[in-house]
């Protein structure tokens, strides 16, 4: 894929994955909450990890899956409290700060478009600082509908107004990059490197990236190419 950057006027950018390293999610839902669960049930820790994986694998693709309010309802845990106990685990992927920087600096809207629920939100910009970079941030349970679901993207442009030709996504999940392929967004990239821990996968649909500097130019060139 050529990305011409003068043919570009909207960036959506995920969160969990794309511009933070995943790694904190990764252990907060499959350890941290586990431990905490198994202590208050007075159960095994690989009890608890089975009863848990499969609650949330059955809320995947729903509202449900990020909502803080509903797993502290369900799991009769504080969710946000626990999440702050971990809060040093929170980090912004290298080159991000630099990518977000150029967008700016190249006149372009820049929107944070997440599943996470508002409590997951403050906690990770005032942890990381890098609300400000953003012309907004939008959450899917403002919108209504997750971004696995095809109508997303549509009803997006409630909240922002954007031309699909002339967008670029950046998102961890092929899945949402799916669904905004069926909306006609033009440029549609996947984040390789999405948690610290994990080793990095090419993807078999769409044009694949590790680092965000890889959508930068070269001084004085509007162009790049990412092998597809």
């Amino acid at each position: 894929m050529i990305i011409d950057w003068n043919d570009i006027d909207t960036v959506l950018l995920d969160m969990d994955g794309t511009i933070l390293d995943r790694h904190f999610d990764d252990h907060f839902w499959l350890e941290h909450v586990p431990q905490h669960w198994s202590q208050r049930n007075h159960t095994t820790l690989d009890y608890a990890k089975e009863h848990l994986y499969s609650l949330f694998r059955s809320q995947e693709n729903t509202l449900n899956w990020t909502d803080l309010d509903y797993w502290s309802d369900r799991l009769k845990l504080d969710i946000p409290v626990l999440k702050q106990e971990i809060e040093h685990l929170i980090a912004v992927h290298p080159y991000v700060v630099e990518f977000l920087l150029y967008l700016k600096h190249a006149g372009k809207a820049v929107w944070l478009v997440t599943n996470a629920h508002s409590k997951t939100l403050d906690l990770k910009m005032k942890t990381t600082r890098i609300g400000p970079y953003f012309d907004g941030i939008i959450s899917a349970h403002q919108v209504g509908l997750p971004k696995e679901d095809k109508r997303f993207w549509g009803k997006l442009q409630d909240f922002i107004s954007y031309d699909p030709e002339r967008t670029l996504l950046g998102e961890d999940s092929e899945v949402n990059l799916t669904t905004a392929e069926s909306f006609s967004i033009r440029y549609l990239i996947y984040i390789s490197r999405y948690s610290s821990r994990v080793e990095p996968r090419q993807s078999d649909h769409f044009p694949t990236i590790d680092y965000f500097n890889r959508l930068i130019p070269e001084k004085g060139s509007s162009c790049i190419t990412i092998p597809q």
